[in-house]
């Protein structure tokens, strides 16, 4: 295990960090995924060195490092405001991380130049950090840290005050250090991030850890209704697994029933339907699928996927389609359609 985390609790005036656990192992993208204010900024400034926790331990490759001086914890952290030298310029900002280094000039020039190019930045070395862009001042100070050739990279938030396409520029170089060997922990709240980057999620709510595991685990099995919502799942309903005769129907808080296909033994829990497994009809139609509804559209809301097409059929249910799709079957808010999905398209996780 390169880096584990145990029940680390810390108090700072009305908020706390409360018995937070996770272990990262070498060569992972961990993403820790949650709202603002839940914690994700306290627990890396714990771990790099920059706040000691008031009880539980950080152990880097087997070593107690919850005490350890800075400098001396192979952990580099990329601040989420850059904290860039703005007297100094790109060269200097990355070579300054070096200062102390018992190395000779030549060698941090040699480093310095071999980062620039790295992270695409070698033509600017003579700039001032007040010259670049946001994606070439991002890119300095990621290359500041990794000059220092840390263990683990800590991410705080490093793609928030980027445009579309400086966001896009940086996953892709992100990616490329991680394929490259660089484990890293990387902090957001934006669930995207942790699905196109992460090999591994734990969501953080209110100082606690609620859930962790793959991208898969985590964003098709949300173990909450929090952690349902904060992933982008809007189906997502308190409900009771009746099983007989082999046959299962999950039954919503308003008795709305939903055939289902699974193992799992009567009991509460809730039901999970993804967006995308519903299709949508003008008239009824033949289909494979057992659930079949009548519904009303309620409103219709275009997003960066495909177009939310929101239904009352008895429990308020969001289909993700194409806009190719509204257009054809005419649907608007008022209009009456049919609403279809398979009961193995259904989920039930238990309370």
């Amino acid at each position: 295990m390169m880096l584990e985390v145990r029940r680390v609790s810390k108090s700072l005036g009305s908020f706390s960090l409360r018995d937070v656990s996770f272990s990262v192992e070498k060569g992972d993208y961990f993403i820790l995924l949650g709202e603002s204010g839940a914690g994700k900024s306290v627990v890396l400034e714990t771990i790099a060195g920059l706040m000691v926790p008031d009880s539980g331990t950080i152990h880097y490759n087997g070593r107690d490092i919850t005490r350890e001086k800075i400098q001396n914890r192979r952990i580099g952290l990329v601040f989420q405001d850059h904290a860039a030298f703005p007297h100094l310029t790109v060269a200097e900002n990355l070579s300054y991380a070096l200062y102390g280094a018992l190395i000779s000039k030549s060698e941090k020039d040699e480093r310095v130049k071999a980062i620039a190019g790295e992270l695409g930045i070698g033509e600017l070395l003579a700039r001032k950090p007040g010259s670049l862009s946001g994606g070439e001042l991002q890119r300095m100070v990621l290359g500041r840290t990794l000059i220092q050739k840390p263990g683990i990279l800590l991410l705080d938030e490093p793609l928030s005050s980027l445009d579309t396409r400086l966001r896009s520029d940086l996953r892709t170089l992100l990616r490329s250090l991680h394929r490259n060997g660089q484990t890293i922990l990387h902090v957001t709240h934006d669930y995207e991030e942790a699905l196109t980057l992460g090999t591994r999620v734990a969501v953080i709510h209110q100082g606690s850890i609620i859930q962790s595991g793959t991208p898969s685990e985590v964003f098709q099995r949300p173990a909450s209704e929090f952690v349902a919502h904060f992933v982008g799942v809007k189906n997502y309903f308190p409900a009771k697994l009746e099983t007989s005769n082999n046959t299962s129907y999950a039954f919503t808080d308003n008795n709305f029933a939903v055939r289902i296909v699974t193992d799992i033994p009567s009991g509460e829990g809730f039901v999970l339907i993804r967006g995308e497994d519903i299709l949508l009809s003008d008239t009824p139609v033949e289909t494979s699928a057992t659930n079949n509804f009548q519904g009303t559209v309620l409103e219709i809301i275009n997003n960066a996927y495909g177009t939310d097409v929101i239904i009352d059929a008895g429990i308020e249910l969001h289909a993700l389609v194409t806009p190719d799709s509204v257009e054809k079957l005419g649907l608007r808010a008022g209009k009456t359609c049919w609403v279809h999905f398979k009961a193995t398209a259904v989920k039930f996780i238990k309370r």
